[in-house]
C-alpha cells in the first residue's frame, strides 16, 4: 500500500509540473506575440481638406487664415513669407528602430503684404516628397526653372576658368 500512495503522489506532482510548464509556454507565446505587435505614433498637425478649402487664395491674409486652419509651429525662417504644417506617422515593431511610414506637409505662402498666395500639400511616396495639391494665384511661378537655369549657363564659361588662369 505504501507503494501505491507514493506512485499516486508522483503522478499528481507530474501533472502539476505539466500544468505549470503549459502555463509558462502560454505566457511565453503571449509575450512573443505582443512583442511583435507594431506601435504607431503620430507627430505634428496638418489642417484637413475641409479647413484648407475655406482659404481663398488672393483674399485671405495671415489674420484671417489663422482662425480657419490654426497657426503653425513652424513658419518661414528668414522672411516669414510661409507657414508650414508637418505631420508624420511612425511605426515601431518590437525592438526594431522606429521608421517613418507617412509624412504630410502643408505650405501656405504669403506675399510681403500678408495676402495668401499659394496653398500646397506634399506627401511622401517611396521616400520621395511629392506635391499632392497646389493652388496659386499667378499663372506662373516666379523665377527660372531648373532647365532654364542650366541652359542659361551655356556660353558663360571659358576654358581659362577651369584651368585657373
Amino acid at each position: 500500500m505504501a507503494m501505491t500512495k507514493a506512485a499516486g503522489k508522483t503522478g499528481l506532482a507530474g501533472r502539476g509540473a505539466a500544468r505549470a510548464l503549459r502555463g509558462l509556454m502560454i505566457c511565453a507565446l503571449a509575450l512573443t506575440i505582443t512583442a511583435c505587435a507594431s506601435l504607431e505614433r503620430n507627430h505634428g498637425y496638418v489642417p484637413n481638406e475641409e479647413d484648407l478649402a475655406q482659404l481663398e487664395v488672393g483674399k485671405d491674409t495671415r489674420e484671417t487664415a489663422a482662425p480657419k486652419v490654426g497657426r503653425p509651429s513652424a513658419s518661414g525662417l528668414l522672411n516669414d513669407t510661409g507657414w508650414y504644417y508637418v505631420q508624420s506617422r511612425w511605426e515601431q515593431r518590437g525592438m526594431l528602430p522606429a521608421r517613418e511610414v507617412d509624412r504630410q506637409v502643408v505650405a501656405l505662402t504669403f506675399s510681403d503684404k500678408g495676402v495668401l498666395q499659394n496653398v500646397e500639400r506634399f506627401g511622401m511616396e517611396r521616400g520621395q516628397i511629392v506635391p499632392l495639391s497646389r493652388r496659386v494665384t499667378e499663372s506662373s511661378v516666379k523665377g527660372m526653372g531648373v532647365l532654364a537655369q542650366l541652359f542659361s549657363n551655356f556660353g558663360r564659361f571659358n576654358a581659362g576658368q577651369f584651368l585657373g588662369e
